[in-house]
């Protein structure tokens, strides 16, 4: 269900299911309309029809990718956030960064963008920020004047990790709690979800999951690698992919490595007899790591634990799900992203769906000259564009959306669903112009 791409195209490839389904939109007098998806995109979101021109010395995929880990993004894109601590029923703790930070001066109903970062990121991630300074700005200053929350994963940009159980990029449990907690917070507010790379598969695979259910009335994927196996074996058997593989692997041992103290005190759980094997992995690559560690606690039971990491790559993978989206959906790579190369580009014959397919761009790169020559990501046109299109035009269904949550012992429920979740003492203020701490970022 996948393919290699060239990149000798240079025009971005667009794919939309033979019947593209048609929504509702709200027209400049007030009244409603029915319009196509693919015409509203056509028209809507002109910078994904645009020719994407990399900065000239950064002419690969190679080097755009290589630029995320490297460059400096400390002084652009600033941007504080207000992080409050959910805590689990299962005993875990999620970060909730929201921005703007003061959000005093923003109605309670303008749009939120819900977003999930990458392998081993966070809030302060610049892929992360360059979208959400210009959606957060208010519309006078030029900007979308949305609400955006992102949802730091367990053990990540400085989250306590409180439970011996982690994170994947399949298990969507996390999110689902996350999104009861928002919408409880801000009833009256469409929800927008934003994924990138692995924060790119949870939320491919939490709208499938959800379907009609999903709390998120629209969602943009970045970089989603798909096919977990496939793009790991693109990884592991070629020289420059295990140069990929072997610094993501190194980020999640450091994110063990980081949280050693917190997980050191479940010596009863089986995650105690792992942690000193993966903390002298040598050399590992992602599939090392994740066949010794992610396929025992990167979710919970039923699925987890997993007999090997391919199980785990089978079951997690996003490319065969795409059929069971309910919601506009846009998701967006690069032909020449040396961590992702097989990407779904049918769309699962989903009306729904809306595949796009940049010739260059790298894992989450996409810099081009911007204004005054400056380098910037050209993605960042194409995203806030589906944004306000899904945030400001789109009729969003009747709220609430999903199962009816009622509050138990202080915790946020569903009906007829297992678990909770609730706000707890911590958090506050947080800069992110920049990650100091082990993690390589960008990847």
């Amino acid at each position: 269900m996948g393919a290699l791409f060239s990149v000798a195209r240079r025009k971005t490839l667009l794919h939309f299911a033979d019947k593209p389904t048609s929504v509702a939109i709200r027209q400049p007098d007030g009244s409603t309309a029915i319009e196509s998806l693919k015409t509203l995109v056509e028209t809507r979101c002109p910078s994904l029809l645009s020719k994407f021109n990399p900065v000239w010395w950064l002419s690969s995929g190679h080097l755009q990718t290589i630029f995320c880990v490297v460059g400096d993004f400390s002084k652009i894109d600033r941007l504080q956030y207000n992080r409050k601590l959910l805590r689990l029923v299962e005993g875990g703790t999620l970060g909730l960064d929201f921005a703007p930070a003061d959000s005093s001066r923003v109605r309670e109903d303008v749009p939120i963008i819900v977003v999930l970062h990458g392998l081993t990121g966070g809030s302060y991630e610049s892929y992360v920020r360059s979208i959400l300074v210009p959606a957060c700005k208010p519309v006078e200053e030029g900007g979308l004047g949305y609400r955006a929350v992102v949802v730091n994963f367990r053990g990540c940009a400085g989250v306590p990790v409180t439970s011996p159980q982690m994170y994947s990029a399949g298990y969507t449990g996390d999110i689902r709690e996350a999104l009861v907690y928002i919408s409880q917070l801000y009833p009256r507010a469409p929800l927008i979800g934003l994924g990138f790379s692995l924060g790119a598969n949870v939320l491919t695979r939490y709208l499938a999951e959800e379907g009609e259910q999903s709390r998120l009335s629209a969602g943009c994927a970045l970089a989603c690698p798909w096919d977990l196996a496939k793009n790991n074996d693109v990884l592991r058997y070629s020289f420059l992919g295990r140069f990929y593989s072997r610094a993501m692997a190194t980020n999640l041992i450091n994110i063990v490595r980081t949280n050693l103290d917190a997980l050191s005190k479940f010596p009863d759980h089986p995650i105690a007899q792992y942690i000193p094997t993966v903390l002298n992995l040598k050399g590992a690559l992602i599939d090392d790591f994740d066949d010794t560690f992610t396929r025992i606690v990167g979710g919970s039971p039923p699925e987890f634990p997993f007999a090997s990491a391919h199980d785990y790559y089978k079951w997690g993978s996003s490319h065969n799900v795409l059929s069971k989206i309910r919601v506009p959906y846009l998701a967006i790579n690069a032909a020449d992203d040396p961590v992702v190369q097989r990407v779904p580009m049918d769309g699962g014959g989903n009306g729904m769906v809306i595949m796009a397919l940049t010739p260059s761009g790298g894992h989450l790169g996409w810099f081009h000259a911007g204004p005054q020559g400056a380098i910037d990501r050209w993605i960042k046109g194409p995203v806030l564009e589906w944004l306000s299109l899904a945030g400001d035009v789109l009729v969003h269904p009747t709220l609430p959306r999903g199962p009816r949550v009622y509050v138990e012992d202080d915790y946020y429920r569903e009906d007829g669903r297992a678990g909770g979740c609730k706000e707890i003492e911590g958090g506050g203020l947080i800069k992110a112009d920049s990650w100091e701490g082990l993690n390589l970022q960008g990847l």
